[in-house]
């Protein structure tokens, strides 16, 4: 069974990632705890993207780490990695941006 990831470990990182994918659509607060902006640049709802995604691949390298060795990381697992990261961002997107207010 060597080679094989806990179930859990993958559905923490998943689950962490939807959470943080659609934060910065869905609060008006500056990384979450910071303060209030209304509205929100969209310059900021991605800069804040962007942190949150490299934040989840940490916690998702450190439960790894934690499980056994850890594999290299290359290019394309970082630009698959910021793809799913994108679609799981899509509901708070589409709350942000295209539903009628």
């Amino acid at each position: 069974m060597t080679g094989l990831v806990p179930g859990w470990a993958v559905t923490t990182v998943l689950l962490a990632a939807l959470v943080a994918a659609n934060l910065p659509f869905v609060n008006e607060r500056l990384f979450v705890f910071g303060p209030r902006r209304a509205p929100k640049p969209t310059a900021w709802r991605l800069l804040e993207l962007l942190v949150m995604a490299v934040l989840v691949a940490l916690l998702g390298r450190a439960i790894e780490g934690s499980l056994g060795q850890t594999s290299p990381l290359r290019w394309e697992f970082v630009a698959v990695w910021l793809c799913v990261f994108l679609t799981l961002a899509f509901p708070g997107f589409v709350w942000r941006y295209l539903r009628r207010h």
